[in-house]
């Protein structure tokens, strides 16, 4: 699929408006729902699908955070084959006590995953954790980036984002 189809795609299935409050504090008048193009497996293999030549070279594991980067990065380990580590906001405190499941994150090269990105805080709070656990990380993708360019807390962590999509790739009538 293009990826301006793809664009108008999650638009179509995904953009409100109203009056939103961000993760990052900032309010909003619009708004992408990313669970509901998540939550369609024919457009949520689309996306990672499309995020595929977005992986850097001589990544090892790929890292979605919890909890809009969990179906994302799952769909994307099923199109690259590589293993995928679901990171929790802080390690649980019972059964294995871990920040990340599944995939070994430490001594690897690890690729953080996430949904939609407003400042990048989160990416940077995971990384920072999962750096102090024996992580390599230099890179991020996301399918949404809200800004034009990468949040500057992204490029102070040291962190390249791949970004599939900006706000601007989403508004109707993209060409």
């Amino acid at each position: 699929m293009e990826l301006n189809e793809l664009g108008r795609r999650i638009y179509a299935s995904a953009h409100l408006t109203g009056e939103f409050l961000l993760r990052s504090g900032q309010v909003t008048g619009e708004y992408f729902d990313k669970y509901r193009f998540e939550a369609d497996p024919v457009l949520l293999d689309a996306v990672a699908e499309a995020m595929v030549p977005l992986v850097p070279e001589g990544t090892e594991v790929l890292a979605g955070l919890e909890m809009g980067g969990i179906p994302v990065v799952t769909a994307l380990g099923r199109q690259t084959g590589l293993p995928c580590a679901f990171v929790r906001k802080e390690a649980k405190a019972y059964g294995t006590r871990r920040l990340a499941e599944g995939a070994e994150t430490a001594g690897k090269r690890v690729t953080i995953v996430e949904d939609v990105v407003t400042t990048g805080g989160q990416i940077v709070l995971s990384t920072h954790d999962l750096r102090a656990l024996g992580a390599e990380i230099t890179d991020a993708l996301c399918v949404i980036n809200r800004n034009p360019t990468t949040p500057a807390p992204l490029t102070e962590a040291g962190l390249t984002l791949h970004a599939l999509l900006t706000s601007d790739d989403l508004a109707p009538g993209t060409s």
